[in-house]
């Protein structure tokens, strides 16, 4: 089959500047992706495009990055700010605490400050601390989430669900129990233990959760708990997650500036590329096109 060389839609990048992410300044904090003395300094606009537009990047969503609280509504109206001076990023993935009591109240400022397109709330939780993120495993299970969760959907608005395999059956639940939800699978799933029983483990938790139709699947972050851009596990998840979703469910994410401490935007898009070159063409344009376009509204105002 063909390479894909067309247009890209990058559908998960962070720009920043270190006076609005806390956790970039002060002590360093145990993060999943290791040291990242690199990327503690500003990751502007004009940075990402030199890294991004000469692999064919067109059009990008930025996803939220846990800025001070209660700063949500700023942080959507600064990207905002700057895609209208830039061009990037062309939709915007904010955050919400789904059970808070003010919910519609909060999403409706993020909706009047900028073109969310969007929701995450990191929800994955790690029998191990240094992976861990949120408070508890079952946050999703609890009612007045759920119904954060519907208040989302309602909105015409897709929920990035970021879990960890462990969490997999609950959230096979939370896609039945909320079905009018479009939940995003983030970095496929965050598969950490690379061992034969662990990888076991994944696969048949993916494809449970590929059973699910309001489920898709991005495709990013596989270097997270290698610390490198490694081609072959790079193919070796692509294949898993594109046999049990098919190409229509699946987008790709850089995760940048992330994954920047360990490689180039073009190596990473490469590797990527190589690893769905055995789809056709039209597949890999859904996967790094058209799907992300789709989910996102690319292109309203």
């Amino acid at each position: 089959m063909s390479r894909y060389a067309g247009p890209i839609v990058d559908a998960h990048h962070h720009v920043w500047l270190r006076d609005r992410v806390p956790w970039l300044n002060g002590p360093l904090q145990p993060r999943i992706f290791g040291a990242y003395e690199p990327i503690r300094r500003d990751y502007p606009i004009d940075e990402f495009r030199a890294d991004a537009e000469p692999s064919g990047v067109v059009a990008s969503v930025y996803v939220q990055v846990n800025v001070a609280p209660d700063a949500e509504v700023d942080e959507v109206a600064w990207v905002e700010s700057l895609s209208r001076a830039t061009g990037h990023p062309s939709a915007i993935v904010a955050f919400a605490d789904l059970a808070r009591p003010d919910l519609d109240d909060l999403l409706e400022r993020e909706l009047a400050a900028g073109r969310v397109r969007g929701i995450r709330q990191q929800l994955h939780w790690h029998e191990n601390a240094r992976y861990r993120f949120a408070a508890r495993p079952d946050l999703m299970n609890d009612a007045d989430w759920r119904r954060g969760l519907a208040r989302v959907a309602a909105r015409g608005l897709p929920f990035e669900l970021q879990v960890f395999a462990s969490q997999f059956g609950a959230c096979v639940a939370l896609a039945r129990a909320v079905p009018e939800a479009t939940l995003v699978l983030m970095h496929a799933g965050m598969p950490e233990d690379l061992s034969d029983e662990g990888f076991a483990r994944w696969r048949r938790g993916l494809r449970a959760l590929a059973g699910e139709p309001n489920v898709h699947v991005k495709l990013s972050g596989l270097g997270t708990f290698v610390h490198r851009v490694d081609p072959a596990l790079i193919g070796r998840i692509c294949d898993e997650t594109i046999d049990a979703f098919g190409a229509q469910r699946c987008v790709f994410g850089s995760n940048f500036p992330i994954e920047k401490l360990w490689t180039g935007y073009a190596a990473l898009v490469d590797a990527y590329r190589d690893a769905v070159a055995g789809h056709d063409l039209s597949a890999q344009r859904a996967i790094f096109h058209d799907n992300a376009a789709r989910l996102y509204r690319l292109g309203e105002r």
